[in-house]
């Protein structure tokens, strides 16, 4: 039976769905004030020219595969409230932490085109984007994929042993900055390097991968929520300690010397990076 916290609708995390939201907030109102037609009939387009696009981006994708479609529903059905970690609730939402249809499908075609077979993941909640990932690679590749805690990591180790690419998948459960020195230490390095973990850690870990050789020569770095529900570019006031983190981390890597990198309205931003 589907709790009632996995039954609730996902609050709104992206630019773009918090924008559908306030355009539709202000439909409503509109609906309650004296406006003129022109103005309710532009809001009206507005409206549907924003709130479209999402839904029509899943029907131009090719559709995720059965054992992704498993694992996010299985995701939303979780009541991540029992959980706790450290004394915390675990994280966030599930249906915010998830990478989702459209960033699966990207994630796998960035491995399909760089010809990747060694990735690693850092930071992997139920892992969504390291199956994705999975699935794209040949028989030989892997992902190593960082989790800090264990009960996701055991709740994404379940979920892999269902497909026939979760055995490509290597779960190390620790903090992530640990595992990735550790991997330095055992001569790792790797074609591509997907960042989705602790916003006011990306920094580090950026650095880490460019100043050693964990990140492959030619190698790419993907990083997830570098849009962060538009917070980077909003006044300082309405960011929060996250949407700082990540505003620093866009200045620090466009400011980098070494690196050239473009930066992508998909979801919740992402941002490709390589060395020159």
């Amino acid at each position: 039976m589907v709790s009632t916290a996995a039954k609730k609708t996902a609050r709104p995390v992206t630019p773009l769905g918090i924008l559908v939201q306030q355009l539709e907030q202000i439909l409503k109102l509109a609906e309650t004030e004296t406006v003129s037609t022109e103005l309710k009939t532009s809001l009206i387009q507005a409206y549907h020219l924003a709130a479209g696009i999402d839904p029509y981006l899943e029907d131009c994708t090719t559709p995720e595969s059965e054992a992704l479609a498993n694992l996010s529903q299985k995701t939303q059905q979780e009541d991540w409230s029992k959980h706790f970690s450290d004394g915390a609730t675990v994280r966030a939402l599930e249906q915010e932490m998830l990478s989702g249809h459209i960033e699966g499908q990207m994630l796998k075609m960035l491995v399909s085109l760089t010809k990747s077979k060694r990735v690693l993941e850092v930071g992997m909640f139920t892992g969504y984007s390291a199956l994705a990932i999975a699935e794209a690679l040949p028989d030989d590749g892997y992902v190593v994929a960082c989790e800090v805690d264990d009960y996701v990591a055991k709740f994404a180790i379940d979920c892999f042993a269902a497909s026939p690419h979760g055995e490509k998948i290597k779960v190390e459960v620790a903090p992530a900055l640990e595992t990735m020195q550790q991997l330095l230490e055992r001569g790792e390095s790797f074609d591509l390097v997907f960042i989705d973990a602790d916003k006011s850690e990306y920094i580090d870990y950026f650095r880490l991968l460019l100043d050693t050789k964990l990140l492959a020569p030619d190698g790419f770095i993907c990083v997830d929520n570098t849009l962060l529900q538009g917070q980077p570019y909003l006044s300082a006031d309405k960011q929060t300690t996250n949407g700082k983190a990540i505003a620093r981390f866009n200045r620090f890597v466009a400011e980098d010397p070494r690196v050239e990198q473009v930066m992508i309205p998909l979801r919740d931003g992402l941002t490709i990076i390589k060395r020159k």
